[in-house]
């Protein structure tokens, strides 16, 4: 089949790599334009432009995917299917309808459940069991296109969003050559999805990391495990701020005021929540870099009743 990817980051590119290898062709890439990072603000290409140049694919950086000139590009390709990974831009109806069958959407969720643009997040923090990846037929809503196939995982205990993430870019990329290979034997026929089952997943932003002590300890432990790389559970203590890295959770006692540090060892700080203990087993102190709490307290003066804050005084 004559394909153009659509895709930006990392996530991405398993699935872009799958398909160049495979029997099908790929007549351009279309990522986001370069953007400065760092603190030198060195502009950097995106990971799929990095890919797509050292393969000779030809790439395109539309500032717009939604410009008629760009769609008119595309229209020239003549592509079968448009694949669609984590691109980062809303597509119009017009560039829709561009291909010959349809636009096509891997999606890290067994969808109708989290649409937009944090699955992986939200499974987690929803203490969820299991997730997937879903190829879908786009259409002008947000993931609401018909459904092609679906791949499951099961989410361990231990899982964190960056776990899941690579996981599921590897499962997302194998789920869409079979999607592809299904589709050009005339051996797949798209599914309406049930709206009435649909949930969201909105976008995670920087403060979603301020932990709430007055949360459950399964409930603090979810979280941080939905919010690791990216953006980061924190709390305060004595007004500096502390990343949480690993944690665990363990039975507490009536007498526990959450966000109170009610145990100190090598093996884990103790802190009282609304129900149970969160064991810190990794910190982050402000300004330096992830340690295990062994090598945390060694440096740090933290003892039994000092309390840790469960609001935002600082920010």
């Amino acid at each position: 089949m004559n394909l153009v990817f659509m895709g930006t980051p990392d996530f991405a590119l398993p699935t872009l790599r799958r398909l160049q290898e495979s029997t099908h062709h790929v007549s351009a890439v279309i990522t986001q334009p370069d953007k400065p990072k760092g603190r030198g603000r060195t502009v950097v290409a995106t990971p799929i432009k990095a890919y797509a140049l050292e393969q000779g694919l030809t790439v395109w950086q539309p500032p717009k995917a939604s410009a008629p000139e760009f769609i008119e590009q595309i229209a020239e390709l003549k592509p079968d299917v448009i694949v669609v990974i984590a691109y980062g831009q809303i597509l119009k109806l017009a560039l829709l309808e561009t291909p010959k069958l349809f636009c096509m959407n891997i999606h890290a969720s067994l969808l109708p459940k989290y649409r937009g643009a944090a699955p992986i997040n939200w499974a987690i923090i929803n203490g969820d069991k299991e997730t997937g990846v879903t190829t879908m037929k786009m259409d002008a809503g947000m993931d609401t296109g018909d459904i092609l196939l679906k791949s499951s995982m099961t989410i361990e205990p231990h899982h964190n969003a960056r776990d899941l993430h690579d996981t599921l870019s590897e499962m997302g990329a194998e789920l869409a050559l079979i999607t592809l290979n299904r589709l050009e034997a005339g051996d797949l026929t798209p599914e309406p999805q049930d709206s009435a089952l649909a949930t969201m997943a909105p976008k995670m932003n920087k403060s979603d990391g301020l932990v709430d002590w007055n949360q459950s300890a399964g409930t603090i432990h979810n979280r941080v495990r939905g919010l690791e790389p990216w953006p980061g559970s924190y709390t305060y203590f004595d007004n500096k701020r502390w990343r949480l890295g690993k944690t665990e959770t363990g039975s507490g006692s009536s007498t526990d005021t959450p966000g109170e540090i009610v145990r100190v060892s090598d093996y884990g700080i103790e802190i009282g929540t609304q129900e149970g203990r969160l064991i810190l087993k990794e910190i982050q102190p402000e300004g330096k870099k992830r340690m295990d709490v062994k090598s945390f307290l060694a440096g740090h003066p933290v003892k039994q009743g000092m309390l840790l804050s469960s609001g935002s005084e600082k920010k």
